[in-house]
């Protein structure tokens, strides 16, 4: 049987066109099935409604139940928010101050203090600030039902990891200048179930090097359930159910934002700053597989933010600076790289065979998942886009700077 990501095997005939409870999706890998969104659109074209989001916040809206979920903050860092809209108007439905923070820590000027995403299941969404705060809502009323403040670490830029939910518990990284651990709370509770703490050496690296940003998935390979982690100098493989490590690899690298993706027993991982490199590692090892299990490894034309796209045997990868590569997911070896321009930090979306890539000044590039770059449309609105896309039906959720949008085919007024 194909190795599948943990989370696609639990979404299978469980979750509809109208759910998006991760921020890249119902499979945590950035693919929309069987959505049909458009290809075009601007502000004057196919946008259903357009409503402006208070503050400062990169977090993906993720949907359940006809409403979306974000997170934002003020510029300071003084007021974490939740806001809740629902998708059908528009209409803000929730609107809160979840935490309030009497000394925020220093942020980078790209980051905001509102970057995780939330993650949602049937009647329960949980938000998440990184070192600042997580708590669990009732989406019915938008109350608090628990929330800690003290899983703490020192981000020096802003927090960026986002948590996801594996039966009853929810996981996440905590990844700091100061300490590195991975986390499992019971979803209904907030209690700790398993902490772990970060087995690769960083006492002799800079704090500044010791942070990572990067948000974990699942696998189940061959029966066996693998929490894919990826930190400072090493990426690990844990069991969820008791955070022991299974395997590892070893690299330089750090601060990383860019999320692994798996398929047929082969993890997809990014090493990060200084160099990111993007590594193929079979996961059916145990302990140090650096030397053994490592299939390829690709430099040129790596993010160190967005996530990568793989479509029929394709990886699709969009550097920061605009270059986008085609690679043979089985050797690396790179098919096309072509600039499209911008700056970019949302990961890309697959749908409708077709791939869109939103870059950080407003403008979605679409192209076809092809050997050969082929552009279909460009599409700009009037602010940047750091979020990552959200799919609902067959619309498209986008959060920019200033506001939410529903981006869908819109009959014109002469019919």
């Amino acid at each position: 049987m194909p190795h599948l990501p943990l989370s696609a095997l639990l979404a299978l005939g469980s979750l509809t066109g109208d759910v998006w409870p991760d921020f890249r999706g119902p499979t945590a890998d950035g693919h929309a099935a069987d959505a049909n969104p458009p290809m075009e659109w601007s502000e004057a074209r196919n946008v259903s409604w357009k409503t402006a989001i208070h503050g400062r916040g990169w977090s993906t809206p993720v949907v359940r139940d006809g409403l979306a979920w974000m997170t934002t903050a003020d510029e300071g860092g003084h007021a974490l928010s939740v806001v809740c809209v629902d998708i059908g108007k528009g209409a803000v439905v929730h609107d809160r101050v979840l935490f309030e923070v009497p000394e925020p820590q220093e942020r980078m000027a790209l980051n905001s203090y509102a970057s995780p995403s939330a993650v949602i299941e049937q009647g329960r969404v949980w938000i998440h600030f990184g070192a600042e705060g997580t708590a669990c809502l009732d989406t019915a009323t938008g109350r608090t039902l628990w929330e800690r403040r003290d899983l703490r670490c020192e981000h020096l830029v802003g927090p960026g990891s986002s948590p996801i939910l594996h039966g009853t518990r929810l996981l996440f990284h905590v990844d700091g200048a100061d300490v590195q651990y991975v986390t499992a709370l019971d979803k209904n509770t907030g209690e700790t179930v398993w902490r772990t703490e970060r087995s690769v050496d960083l006492s002799g690296e800079a704090p500044d090097r010791r942070k990572a940003f990067s948000t974990p998935i699942l696998l189940a390979a061959d029966g066996h359930e693998q929490l894919i982690s990826t930190g400072a100098n090493a990426s690990v493989a844990y069991d969820p159910r008791d955070g022991s490590e299974l395997w590892k690899v070893l690299y330089s690298g750090f601060s990383q934002s860019s999320r692994p993706i798996a398929a047929e027993g082969v993890v997809y991982l990014n090493t990060g700053f200084m160099k990111p490199q993007l590594w193929a590692v079979r996961a059916d090892g145990t302990g140090d597989v650096t030397a053994s299990h490592v299939l390829w490894k690709r430099r040129r034309g790596v993010p160190t933010m967005s996530s990568p796209l793989l479509v029929a045997g394709r990886l699709f990868l969009v550097s920061d600076g605009g270059i986008v590569s085609c690679l043979a997911a089985d050797t690396g070896a790179e098919l096309w790289r072509a600039r499209v321009g911008g700056e970019y930090s949302a990961s890309p979306l697959f749908a409708a065979g077709r791939l869109y890539f939103c870059d950080r000044g407003g403008l979605t590039t679409v192209i076809t998942p092809t050997d050969e770059l082929c552009v279909l449309a460009e599409n700009e609105l009037d602010s940047g886009l750091m979020a990552s896309p959200a799919v609902v039906g067959d619309a498209l959720l986008l959060r920019t700077g200033t506001h939410l949008y529903r981006i869908e085919e819109v009959a014109s007024e002469s019919g």
